[in-house]
C-alpha cells in the first residue's frame, strides 16, 4: 500500500517510515501535495555461489591436520609469560 507523507513528515518520521518500507510498505514522499521521491525496500539478492570456486587457487599439504610436534612442545612445555622466554 503506497502511503504519502509531505517533505517536513519524512524528515521528522524517517525512523518509523524507515520500519514500514522495511515491512514491504512503499512511502510516496511529496512537495507542496506533489509526489517527488518513492522510498521503497532494496531489492536485495544474494549471489550465486559457486561449490569449488576456489579449485586450483589454493594448495593444502599432505599433513595439513597432522599435529606439529614442535608446537605441542611449545603448547605444553613453552613459557607461559613472555618475560620467562628471556
Amino acid at each position: 500500500m503506497d502511503k504519502q507523507v509531505n517533505v517536513y513528515e519524512a524528515k521528522t518520521q524517517l525512523s518509523k517510515l524507515l520500519e514500514q518500507v522495511e515491512a514491504g510498505d512503499e512511502i510516496v514522499i511529496a512537495r507542496n501535495g506533489r509526489p517527488v521521491a518513492r522510498l521503497v525496500p532494496v531489492q536485495r539478492t544474494k549471489p550465486n555461489r559457486v561449490p569449488g570456486g576456489w579449485e586450483g587457487r589454493v594448495w593444502m599439504a599432505p599433513a595439513f591436520d597432522e599435529p606439529d610436534p614442535e608446537l605441542e612442545k611449545l603448547f605444553y612445555h613453552g613459557p607461559i609469560a613472555s618475560n620467562e622466554a628471556e
